[in-house]
């Protein structure tokens, strides 16, 4: 076995050496916040599954609609709303549609467009599914946080967001 030199180890996310790297603050919220975010997701997608049958894309896509007007978005518009890519959200439609959650047409106003619409089922699977999400992320994700903490959390994730649309590449809703 040979001997590594110290100063040979690459640096990374978890070795602060550098200000190209993640100083002790930022690594522990970043770590956090990934942590978080892996295990809701998991967590959230787990319940949709087992009590509804969607999926978390699945309801993040009845969700955008729902909250459209007439319950329609252009796919593009669609793909942005949700910070997916625009294939993705093709794909994905597809698969909704045939299970009878969402349809596809031409747009009315431009037929080079393609719309997405929120069907009946649709409708109700999602408002079949929102209670027991809401109450699990009530449970999972502001069980653990202290009242006083929701403004400053709030302000915080707003002020990335902003952030992310502004210097991120996809373009905003």
């Amino acid at each position: 076995m040979t001997q590594r030199d110290p100063s040979a180890v690459p640096r990374g996310i978890l070795l602060p050496m550098t200000d190209t790297w993640l100083d002790a603050d930022q690594q522990r919220a970043w770590l956090a916040y990934i942590r978080v975010q892996l295990r809701l997701s998991y967590e959230i997608n787990r319940q949709l599954q087992a009590d509804s049958d969607l999926s978390m894309p699945d309801y993040d896509v009845l969700t955008a609609l729902s909250v459209s007007p007439q319950g329609r978005l252009p796919i593009s518009a669609l793909a942005n709303q949700i910070g997916w890519e625009r294939s993705r959200v093709s794909h994905h439609v597809k698969r909704m549609a045939t299970r009878g959650l969402v349809g596809t047409a031409p747009a009315a106003t431009d037929r080079r467009v393609t719309e997405v619409s929120l069907t009946g089922g649709g409708r109700d699977v999602l408002t079949a599914a929102a209670p027991g999400h809401v109450a699990l992320v009530k449970k999972l994700f502001f069980g653990g946080l202290p009242a006083d903490r929701l403004g400053p959390l709030t302000t915080a994730l707003e002020g990335v967001y902003a952030n992310l649309l502004e210097h991120g590449t996809l373009p905003p809703p």
